[in-house]
């Protein structure tokens, strides 16, 4: 119901239409929140599978002269993918093709990950949960089904239709009989605005741009870039495909495309980066109107293989399409003041955005992030605090691994507005986690007016599901001001809030002080909260319905002493619904260490 997630999220220009709820002579597979299949890692956690000659079509919600195709095509036998032809018609004509791929999907095996679905295991000295062992400790060694733990299956394109089309038009993709199977997620369709020009520029093209793609485009962007900064102008990349297999190192400039739809930077290696902070770093750079579009297929984390990266201060990065790089902006600080808004980031081997050590005063707002390989935004204030950053209103949807949003240490944070869809294993919609080799938390950090939906996914190596809210305190304690008010967790697979110290440091560590306030959560398979941690927090005007546990599972510790759970909880009033009942105050122990799951029925308006 999009009443739900009114005023939630990025500002996009485009409507989405799920697959499931098109017309179709294929079959609708899911729902699934089972991690490794097709339906779970699609949005919704449905989608339609196409044999060849099957169709799915859309109504145009809106006028739209372009659509982008979220799909899945099997790998091929060894790995490596192939490529299929997508039929696209509009009222029965106009055929166009686009040519879908499996080369950037299809990952396999254990951290890092492999494209070899007959590879072995990448750690047999790793616990499993598939055998609950550590197969190279085991005797006899275990059988491994192969290929092993398939994932991120979803890729996405792009086609511009080549004219305007009205609401009501219908647009059919059909499969053809190059691949076995074609999977249809969803459909984006939006106006796209014709190609910008910017007259007073340095133009890349004289400087030996090839907007063609055949030649190698970078020197002649650094050609540009000089002599922009030279005479103070902008550069301006006209309508065309770049080809670019290195990073473009930029500072002090303003790089403008004719827009994301026509003007890409696509190659190997492809990256526009700042210098590194240890040389200064970069200031006073802007980017905007253009798309990168990489060549990465596997996960390698040494590899600086990043759509925007360096240190960049004072800067901003504003209406650009990443797509098929390793992160699609890693900064690296000490860095400040940068903006970060109106992009669209899908199909990343690892995150979408992570601002890594010392970045501050810095806004991430109205981007669409999707098909990321690890957290979808993140906060890693690894050695220096991140400090007086918001991320506001963007749109996180299908991180196939780890969080929509997570937040490791800092001081005086904001995630506000957001709103983070179907994550798909080990990890939350938002993750609060003293973790990674982190600073500790400090000062305020506000998590206010975000919405969740089927959040709280399953974490293998515990064997527990999560919350779509997950506070984490592995290498210290989590005891800042936390304020979470004004959030709603939908439709949760196991808890709407979990707060967690792993086993190991249960004793050293807790969670402490922490407050909410005015949220509402519609449907748990398990508890509102779950405490796994000691600690206390506080609880006012949260209202929950469809609860399928007990309304707080408190563990603590695990110590289980007779004064009652090491986690204590504070009603401060207007809690309705059921779900802290006067009995479980403060901290009466409730604990169930896996309870069962009850599916809840779907979020409806309060």
């Amino acid at each position: 119901d999009p009443a739900l997630v009114a005023g939630r999220g990025a500002a996009v220009g485009f409507l989405e239409q799920e697959a499931e709820n098109a017309r179709t002579d294929g079959v609708v597979i899911g729902p699934d929140r089972t991690a490794y299949t097709l339906p779970s890692e699609a949005s919704g956690r449905r989608a339609v599978r196409l044999a060849p000659g099957q169709y799915v079509e859309f109504k145009l919600p809106a006028a739209a002269n372009a659509i982008t195709v979220r799909y899945s095509i099997p790998d091929a036998p060894r790995g490596g993918g192939i490529t299929a032809p997508l039929d696209v018609t509009v009222n029965g004509g106009h055929r166009q093709r686009m040519t879908l791929t499996s080369r950037y999907s299809w990952l396999y095996n254990q951290y890092p990950f492999s494209n070899d679905p007959d590879a072995d295991l990448l750690h047999p000295d790793w616990w499993i949960t598939e055998c609950g062992c550590v197969p190279a400790a085991t005797t006899p060694a275990p059988s491994i089904t192969k290929p092993f733990r398939p994932s991120h299956f979803y890729d996405e394109q792009r086609l511009l239709l080549g004219r305007s089309y009205r609401a009501g038009d219908k647009v059919r993709l059909t499969a053809s009989a190059d691949a076995e199977w074609t999977v249809v997620d969803l459909l984006d369709s939006e106006q796209v605005a014709p190609p910008r020009v910017v007259p007073f520029a340095a133009n890349a093209v004289l400087f030996g741009a090839d907007p063609t793609g055949r030649r190698d485009s970078a020197d002649a962007l650094d050609r540009a870039i000089a002599f922009a900064r030279r005479a103070h102008l902008k550069v301006y990349l006209p309508p065309g495909t770049y080809q670019v297999n290195r990073h473009v190192i930029v500072d002090d400039v303003t790089i403008e495309g004719a827009g994301s739809w026509y003007t890409t930077l696509e190659g190997h290696g492809v990256g526009v980066y700042g210098e590194e902070a240890a040389a200064g770093g970069s200031h006073d750079v802007h980017l905007s109107g253009f798309a990168i579009d990489g060549d990465v297929r596997e996960r390698v984390d040494t590899d600086q293989v990043n759509a925007i990266g360096g240190a960049l201060s004072d800067s901003t990065v504003d209406s650009l399409y990443l797509h098929h790089t390793k992160v699609g902006l890693w900064f690296d600080g000490p860095m400040r003041n940068t903006r970060v808004t109106n992009n669209v980031i899908a199909d990343q081997i690892a995150d979408g955005l992570n601002f890594h050590t010392g970045v501050t005063d810095s806004v991430v707002a109205d981007n669409f992030v999707r098909n990321t390989g690890d957290d979808g935004l993140a906060m890693w204030s690894e050695q220096r605090q991140d400090a007086l950053n918001t991320f506001d209103h963007n749109t996180i949807q299908t991180p196939v691994l780890a969080n929509g949003i997570a937040l490791y240490g800092g001081v005086d944070n904001t995630v506000s507005g957001n709103l983070v869809a179907d994550p798909i294993r080990e990890g939350s919609a938002i993750q609060v986690g003293s973790r990674f080799g982190a600073e500790a938390f400090g000062g305020a950090l506000r998590i206010t007016d975000n919405t969740t939906v089927r959040a709280g996914t399953f974490e293998l190596n515990w064997k527990i599901g999560l919350g779509a809210l997950w506070f984490y305190a592995l290498e210290k304690d989590i005891a800042a001001d936390v304020e979470v008010t004004g959030d709603h967790f939908l439709d949760n697979t196991y808890n709407a809030i979990m707060l967690v110290s792993d086993f190991p440091v249960k004793d050293k560590y807790q969670i402490a002080g922490l407050k909410f306030a005015d949220l509402r959560v519609d449907g748990t398979g398990t508890s509102v909260l779950s405490a796994r941690s000691a600690g206390s927090a506080s609880f006012r005007n949260v209202d929950a319905r469809n609860v399928g546990a007990v309304g707080v599972n408190n563990c603590g510790s695990f110590n289980f002493p007779p004064t009652g759970s090491e986690f204590s909880l504070t009603d401060l009033g207007g809690n309705d619904g059921g779900w802290l009942a006067p009995w479980l105050l403060p901290n009466t122990i409730t604990c169930d260490d896996r309870p069962p799951v009850v599916a809840p029925p779907a979020p409806s308006r309060w």
